[in-house]
């Protein structure tokens, strides 16, 4: 049974890039950014780092392996609708290449309703694009047993012709070894989030 002992590691680290890899697209692409790009990474704990330890949440981490000034502008607890009174100003401030927009996590938890968040979600799409700013969409799981990817996310990248990752995060807050608690990742799972997003970029 040695072969099998010499291709277990193997077996893992195909299970890691099938990870990576889980993100549906639904036929957009992003304009090739320049080397330096400034992104905007938008959203809530999840992007603040809530469970990273210094220097290790994913726009950190997206920094490091893209080479990209990845801006952290997440902010802890909030809500689509705090978000989308927040965006337009970060947008005209920063004027990034890219907005990676990944929020809607503290709507579900308070069982807001799904067509508000989806509202909010729209509306900020529409502020970047209107700035001309492309989109990238984390989609975020609904509260279910399954922590499946909340439909609303497929929906607007379908809308609004979005690269959309959509099952890596549902995908990580599934597996114990990749978060620090029920809802967050710790660092293991942001380097995953954080190379899903650049594989989709």
């Amino acid at each position: 049974m040695k072969h099998l002992s010499i291709l277990r590691p193997f077996g893992r680290s195909l299970i890691i890039l099938s990870l990576l890899l889980l993100q549906a697209c639904s036929g957009a692409s992003i304009p090739v950014l320049s080397e330096n790009a400034r992104v905007l990474a938008f959203g809530d704990s999840l992007t603040y780092g809530v469970g990273a330890s210094k220097g290790q949440d994913y726009p950190s981490q997206l920094a490091g392996i893209s080479g990209f000034e990845v801006i952290n502008a997440g902010v802890s607890g909030e809500t689509t609708s705090g978000g989308k009174k927040r965006l337009a100003q970060l947008l005209a401030h920063h004027d990034p290449e890219l907005l990676i927009l990944l929020e809607g996590g503290n709507d579900f938890l308070r069982n807001q309703p799904l067509a508000t968040t989806k509202a909010n979600l729209a509306q900020m799409i529409e502020i970047a694009q209107a700035k001309q700013i492309p989109v990238l969409l984390v989609a975020v799981p609904q509260k279910s047993l399954f922590l499946s990817p909340s439909p609303i996310y497929a929906e607007l990248a379908e809308q609004y012709e979005l690269v959309l990752v959509e099952d890596t995060l549902s995908s990580l807050l599934r597996t114990p070894s990749k978060k620090s608690d029920a809802i967050h990742l710790n660092d293991e799972g942001y380097t995953a989030l954080a190379e899903a997003i650049y594989q989709a970029i």
